[in-house]
Order: structure tokens, then sequence, then C-alpha cells
């Protein structure tokens, strides 16, 4: 029997996981209120402009991250965006907590975007070596 976890379906799935993601965490910064950030480890603000920008920059992500996972096929630039994006706040997040401020949460999103951005590179070749063969 042959399984329905093809390389292409993987990648999709992996695509579609890490727009929930930012979509999550772009909708939990928009609508957290202030007084739950020393929980997360940040200082509280008087006013949430940074907090909400973060929160739509989120999900202006999410919308690259939905296109890439909808037709990856045709726009596989989206993929290889979706990499870089992520290794990218992997780096950024990772130094910021070792050399700026151990805040639990940067560490947590840190090694989540290396993950994710780990796994889709993973899938990725791995779709592009099956279309190869095929």
């Amino acid at each position: 029997m042959k399984s329905s976890l093809t390389p292409s379906r993987i990648l999709s799935l992996l695509l579609w996981l890490v727009m929930f993601h930012s979509l999550a965490v772009g909708i939990g910064l928009i609508f957290m209120p202030v007084s739950w950030l020393p929980f997360f480890g940040f200082e509280p603000y008087a006013r949430n402009f940074y907090q909400a920008q973060g929160g739509i920059f989120h999900i202006v992500m999410c919308v690259a991250y939905a296109m890439a996972a909808l037709r990856f096929q045709k726009y596989e630039c989206l993929i290889q965006f979706t990499i870089i994006a992520k290794f990218i706040a992997f780096a950024f997040l990772i130094i910021y907590y070792l050399s700026i401020d151990h805040i639990w949460m940067v560490l947590l999103s840190g090694l989540s975007d290396g993950t994710m951005g780990f796994l889709v590179l993973l899938a990725y070749k791995n779709y592009k070596k099956h279309r190869a063969i095929n």
C-alpha cells in the first residue's frame, strides 16, 4: 500500500503548520493584555504599539506561508523565503537571548523558528529530489 504522505504533501503540511504558528502568534500579540507580558519574561509596557506591530507582522508573514503551502509548485521562491525567514528569526532571537536579555520566551521562539526552518528545508530538499526522479 502506498503512503499518502508524499514529499509534496509533507512539504505542504509543514508550510501550513508554519503559517498557523505565525497566525496564532500574530493574533496573540495583538490581543494579549499588556498585563500578561511579565509572565513571558517581558517588562510591562504602558502602551502596546510594538506588541500590535509584531502581531501584524506575523499575520503578514502567514499570508506568504499560506501562498507557499497552497501552490508551492508555482511559488517555489516562497518556500525558499520561508526557510530564509525562519533561519534569520532563529539567528536574531538566539543572539538576542545570549547577548542582550535572557527572556525564556525569546529562547523558545528562537528554537521553534530554527526547528521549523530546518524541517521545511529537509522537506523541500526531499520534495526536489523526488521531483527530479519522477
